[in-house]
């Protein structure tokens, strides 16, 4: 039977009549760059002779088939490469597609950053010669983006003519800084007992309604006071409800400003919720970081990143393997799990210019905490901070967990001697205190011994100043906010289990900044009780 392939560069080996159709074996490739700029692949036999293209170079593309939002596009000469960016012709919106795979001569496999909702086979696709490109720089700051770019605030479009593709490498072990320094918070249980490093990367565990979002706007609001910093807010795969109520939460705590005022905004806002594709969840977080990028490389700043949630990242990745027909692994997922976390983790770190530190907020489903997803984001993090519901329900805030709030920073060789022991001691009075509540419960306080009393009472003020009022929860509570230095923190706490401020009663170390703050509390109630 004679077959003929079309436009395939194949030699066919023959022996007088054909009996068979054998493809000469591929040799070794070169790569080299032509004077077009396009990257040619050249075999020493020039059996195979396949080009990488611009943008100049590659004709338009057509859409061959639609399946979701898998769409498979035809080129008739040269392939764009694998993440390129293609746009759709004619479409009622910007339809942007990612190279994903190659398939046979003149095919790509895409996955759509968009409702694939009313494509046809046949639409033109053009080829943008490059990954997708998104806006950065200080523009961007108080704005809400999707994961091309694009502006959904409705604020009009973003003015600068600054542009980053979403995938790049991470930096290089040269540029990197390898000193561990940490990043102070003003928040007191954090810096004390579960220290940020700079660079580093945060897991925060949390319930609904324990006060996650509230904190997450109190590190950005304190970042950009106390280190001129600024922060990127990545809404990967979660509700649309909660991402309209941080943006108009952010404004009226102050975090972002509009109209005039809006350059004085201090986060940039990136979007892509649960009802979009799995493209846009996939990729989404790719785009937050490339923004926050910019501020550290390009800017030196000290930037903190937020991803809410990571583990949709990691679901919606799951997905698009799926749809691209790869072999799933464990429990479902996607074979090259760990590939695409690394790289989105290893591009959150310090370097010489200044650091990304990444606070990720993390679901473990069925609170499996073995199941693949969360254990591989388990071995990128440096500290975690466990906000509790029953904290939250005795009144204190922020509810963070002082004893399952663990980091990697809490060492006598990092901090320090002081701040080491501190932080040990009052971790241990409270667990103290958490190892007698049974018995309080049953035969109450009068039978307790004397030194078991005294480390209740010590345990009960540190519980209570633990707690902070925070600058956006001023709207709500009518207190003003407190930024506590570290050495404020660490004295405070240091003379509290040594027994200086037994005298004083538990109410006056609740909703305080320093020990100066407790002292002159402590004289307001005297005199109300006088």
């Amino acid at each position: 039977m004679r077959r003929t392939l079309s436009n395939i560069p194949w030699r066919i080996a023959r022996d007088g009549a054909m009996r068979s159709m054998n493809i000469a074996k591929i040799p070794e490739t070169s790569a080299s760059l032509n004077s077009a700029g396009d990257l040619t692949l050249r075999t020493t036999n020039s059996l195979v002779a396949r080009t990488y293209a611009s943008a100049k170079s590659i004709g338009a593309g057509k859409v061959t088939q639609v399946i979701g939002a898998v769409v498979d596009v035809q080129f008739d000469d040269q392939l764009p490469p694998i993440l390129s960016a293609l746009e759709v012709e004619g479409h009622d919106v910007r339809l942007v597609l990612e190279v994903a795979q190659h398939l046979g001569e003149n095919t790509v496999r895409t996955i759509a950053m968009d409702t694939t909702e009313g494509l046809v086979r046949g639409q033109t696709v053009n080829n943008t010669g490059s990954p997708i490109q998104i806006p950065v720089g200080r523009a961007t700051l108080g704005r809400i983006m999707n994961v091309i770019g694009e502006p959904i605030d409705e604020c009009g479009p973003i003015s600068t003519s600054t542009s980053l593709g979403i995938h790049r490498e991470a930096p290089p072990f040269v540029d990197q800084s390898t000193e561990m320094e940490m990043l102070v918070t003003g928040i007191k249980v954090v810096d004390l007992l579960a220290p940020y490093q700079k660079g580093g990367k945060i897991g925060l565990f949390g319930g609904a309604g324990v006060g996650k979002t509230v904190f997450i706007m109190e590190l950005i609001n304190n970042i950009a006071k106390g280190h001129g910093g600024f922060s990127v807010f990545a809404g990967v795969g979660e509700r649309t409800r909660e991402g309209n109520d941080l943006y108009h939460e952010m404004i009226e705590g102050g975090v972002i400003k509009l109209g005039d005022q809006a350059s004085d905004s201090k986060c940039t806002l990136v979007y892509g919720q649960m009802n979009e594709p799995p493209g846009a969840r996939a990729r989404v977080g790719l785009t937050g970081l490339t923004v926050a990028e910019y501020f550290r490389d390009f800017e030196g700043q000290d930037v903190l990143f937020f991803v809410d949630n990571i583990f949709r990242f990691t679901q919606a990745n799951s997905e698009v393997s799926a749809l691209l027909g790869r072999i799933p692994s464990a429990v479902g997922y996607q074979p090259t799990l760990a590939t695409d976390l690394g790289g989105l983790q290893e591009r959150i770190t310090t370097t010489t210019k200044g650091s990304i530190t990444s606070v990720q907020a993390i679901y473990v489903p069925a609170d499996d905490l073995t199941d693949p997803a969360p254990a591989t984001t388990f071995a990128h993090l440096d500290a975690t901070t466990v906000l509790s519901r029953s904290i939250a329900e005795i009144g204190i805030y922020p509810a963070v967990d002082p004893l399952d709030s663990t980091s990697r920073m809490l060492s006598p060789l990092t901090l320090g001697d002081e701040h080491y022991n501190t932080a040990r001691g009052v971790q241990k009075i409270l667990q103290d205190y958490k190892n007698l509540q049974d018995i309080i419960a049953i035969l109450g306080m009068d039978e307790l011994s004397e030194d078991d009393k005294l480390t209740v009472s010590r345990a009960r003020k540190v519980q209570r100043f633990l707690s902070q009022p925070f600058h956006v929860a001023e709207v709500f509570t009518g207190s003003p906010g407190k930024y506590v230095d570290l050495k404020d923190t660490i004295s405070g706490f240091k003379g509290l289990i040594s027994g200086n401020y037994d005298d004083l009663p538990e109410m006056a170390f609740y909703m305080v900044g320093d020990m100066n703050e407790a002292i002159s509390k402590a004289d307001e109630l005297a005199k109300q009780v006088a």
